[in-house]
C-alpha cells in the first residue's frame, strides 16, 4: 500500500516530470546503482523540475491556480515552445 505522498508523486497531474524520474530509476536498476552511468538522466530530471519550478513561481506570482498546471495545459505549454 502507497503512502499518500508516495500517490501523488506518482500522479501525472501533481508530477511533471514522472517520466524522467520512471528513467533515472530504471538506469539505477540496470546499472546496479552506478550513478556514474546514469548521470545525463540526473540531469534531465533536474533541468525537468527547474524548468517547471519556474512555471509554478510565475504561476504563484501572477495569482493563477493551481500553481503546478495539469499534465493536459503542461503539454500545451511545452507544444507552445516548440
Amino acid at each position: 500500500r502507497m503512502s499518500r505522498h508516495a500517490k501523488k508523486l506518482r500522479d501525472h497531474d501533481i508530477n511533471p516530470c514522472l517520466a524522467e524520474t520512471d528513467a533515472t530509476t530504471k538506469c539505477m536498476d540496470d546499472n546496479s546503482y552506478n550513478k556514474d552511468m546514469c548521470t545525463d538522466y540526473f540531469l534531465k530530471y533536474k533541468n525537468c523540475r527547474k524548468f517547471w519550478h519556474g512555471i509554478m513561481m510565475q504561476r504563484k506570482r501572477n495569482g493563477v491556480k493551481p500553481e503546478m498546471p495539469s499534465a493536459e495545459e503542461r503539454k500545451k505549454i511545452l507544444e507552445s515552445m516548440g
